[in-house]
């Protein structure tokens, strides 16, 4: 089990965090891509648009055939929206599971955590990426610090601005939406590296972790799948959208 009073968590604790991860992408996240993969069978799942929908085929493959226009639907679903909204919903989770021994009791608050760079301890929300906040999602996050800081002057805890924190999995600084850099104006928003290096005390695991992932990832092969469910909806495509 993780204790969270070190400066930096030792080796058995990095191996269990990334071993939890493997186990999860395993158990809950690769399970439901192929869940959604199948659900893909369906031409009804896709809102066909006969304006654009040949040209991506062309686009992609060269010509406009039936089976061009089925590759041109599944490939972004499948690799694209479906798997993001998948890892989306599966956050909390992942922090409860994977990040157990960070878990927070405190409302609103999905882990807290001692900063391994300024021991401080930090109260977090964690998010995806990037790009995966919205406006209203802002003022939920406001909200929420806002009540931890109530909660704070009445049982007189040390919470300061900056320990309300929001963590974001991965990605880069410099590719923050604009609604996680309104934010940034009154708390702090760290991503990617820095995030992971601030839970753990090492630089590298972000690293490690995102490749420890890429080790499931070679487990998991989905091109018979992918393959077959193109030729079925060709043959939808055919009966339905080319003549």
């Amino acid at each position: 089990m993780i204790k969270d009073n070190q400066t930096v968590l030792g080796e058995d604790i990095l191996n269990e965090i990334i071993e939890n991860a493997k186990d999860f992408f395993r158990t809950e996240i690769v399970p439901n891509h192929i869940k959604k993969t199948e659900e893909c069978r369906d031409l009804k799942v896709f809102r066909l648009n006969p304006f654009l929908d040949k040209y991506k085929a062309s686009f992609i493959t060269g010509n406009v055939e039936a089976r061009s226009i089925a590759k041109a639907l599944v490939y972004p679903r499948v690799i694209g929206t479906s798997i993001n909204t998948i890892f989306g919903n599966k956050l909390q989770k992942f922090c409860s599971e994977v990040l157990e021994g960070f878990a927070s009791t405190t409302s609103g608050i999905d882990i807290e955590f001692i900063d391994k760079l300024d021991g401080r301890r930090k109260y977090c929300q964690v998010k995806a990426g990037t790009n995966t906040i919205n406006a209203d999602d802002v003022e939920t996050i406001i909200n929420h610090f806002a009540g931890v800081k109530n909660l704070a002057r009445t049982n007189n805890l040390n919470i300061g601005i900056n320990d309300l924190i929001v963590g974001v999995f991965y990605g880069y600084s410099n590719e923050l939406s604009g609604h996680y850099k309104r934010l940034q104006r009154e708390h702090p928003v760290y991503v990617g590296a820095e995030f992971w290096h601030r839970l753990t005390g090492h630089i590298d695991f972000y690293k490690r972790i995102t490749d420890a992932i890429g080790d499931v990832a070679t487990e998991t092969d989905g091109t018979e799948l992918v393959e077959e469910i193109i030729d079925s909806l060709a043959k939808q495509i055919e009966e339905s959208f080319i003549n």
